[in-house]
């Protein structure tokens, strides 16, 4: 039986309709392999070349590897090649004392201290690092900011200052005073020379307590050599992790104020060739940076001065301690008559004080 064949169509319309069959045919292969292609190869927009800032801290390298460097190393990562930040501690590009004026002019992008060890030129800078009797824990540091209104006191206070932008304040540890010879009495105190910050060693300096500047990696052979005393500088997590309980035997337990006012700070022009993502990525690492440091110095703290083994603790008479207290009334007056700024801070201070006070256990 002979197999019948289908008919076929020469005429111009098969010619048009197998035109048109044979378009959507290779059309359909074309349209999977770039779908295929597609899936396979997604796009990544990164920028052409990383970002690249330097960032120099006030501490130095033992400090700085739970101060700092864990947030740098976060940020490096999750910013996924397209902004790599390069950490530098105490002095190694520019002293700790010219930090501000490397950062306005753009020698550095950005910069982690407090004011007063940077001599920010701002009304304010008086509030950064110690002032006496400011805190009593870490977290009055971020309340104050907070709900406080530091937060845009700050801003303003830094809207005045050409290419600079302050971006975050925390809370370091709370400041006591460590030293070779023991000091009991506030008599104690008169000549001895220590490394500390300027706020507190101003109102200390009251006492006959003489503050003394020298380079951060310097300060424990200047406590072997003799020409430092001590430190008021740190509480007791810090003065172990960097070596200064190895070389001052007596701790002072009566503590000056409870945390360090510091404060994370950008180039403007630098801040501003960020793009809002990056920007994001690294306020979210400052505040990690300020968790991460708040518990380490806390769950040091009360540990190392019960357990540590290193220096023998003393504390000044009640009545001796108390004239401190009442001293420092004073000079938070003295302080607020110095600008309406300042003025302002002293005025939150007083009354974030009054509120814990009456707040009671377990808030004071």
């Amino acid at each position: 039986m002979t197999e019948k064949k289908p008919p076929t169509f020469d005429g111009p319309t098969e010619k048009i309709l197998s035109a048109r069959r044979s378009m959507l045919k290779n059309l359909g292969v074309g349209s999977a392999a770039i779908a295929a292609s597609t899936l396979a190869a997604p796009a990544i927009v990164r920028a052409q070349s990383p970002i690249k800032w330097r960032l120099q801290t006030y501490s130095g390298a033992p400090l700085g590897a739970h101060v700092i460097k864990p947030q740098i190393d976060a940020f490096n990562i999750a910013a996924n090649g397209e902004m790599e930040i390069e950490l530098y501690y105490a002095d190694q590009l520019v002293p700790t004392g010219e930090l501000f004026r490397a950062m306005q002019n753009g020698t550095i992008d950005a910069v982690q201290s407090d004011e007063a060890t940077m001599a920010s030129p701002v009304d304010i800078a008086v509030f950064g690092g110690y002032f006496p009797f400011a805190t009593r824990y870490s977290l009055d540091v971020p309340a104050l900011f907070r709900y406080y209104g530091l937060k845009e006191i700050w801003e303003d206070a830094y809207k005045d200052v050409e290419n600079v932008t302050w971006l975050s304040a925390g809370a370091w540890d709370p400041l006591h005073i460590f030293t070779k010879e023991p000091i009991r009495s506030l008599a104690d105190m008169n000549g001895k020379r220590v490394f500390g910050v300027p706020t507190a060693g101003k109102f200390l300096s009251k006492y006959g307590l003489v503050p003394v500047t020298v380079p951060w990696d310097n300060v424990e052979v200047a406590i072997q050599t003799g020409e430092l005393d001590g430190v008021a500088w740190c509480g007791f997590t810090e003065a172990y992790e960097v070596g200064w309980a190895d070389v001052c035997k007596y701790a002072l337990t009566n503590s000056v104020t409870g945390a360090w006012f510091g404060s994370y700070f950008a180039n403007t022009a630098s801040w501003n060739k960020v793009p809002p993502h990056l920007q994001e990525l690294f306020k979210i690492t400052i505040d990690q940076s300020h968790y991460y440091r708040a518990v380490w110095y806390w769950g040091g703290e009360a540990k190392l001065r019960t357990e540590g083994k290193k220096m023998e603790l003393t504390s000044l008479p009640p009545e001796e301690w108390q004239q401190v207290v009442n001293d420092a009334k004073g000079f938070w007056d003295e302080t607020a008559a110095a600008s309406p700024r300042a003025a302002q801070v002293v005025a939150a201070l007083k009354a974030y004080s009054d509120t814990m006070e009456k707040a009671g256990y377990p808030y004071r």
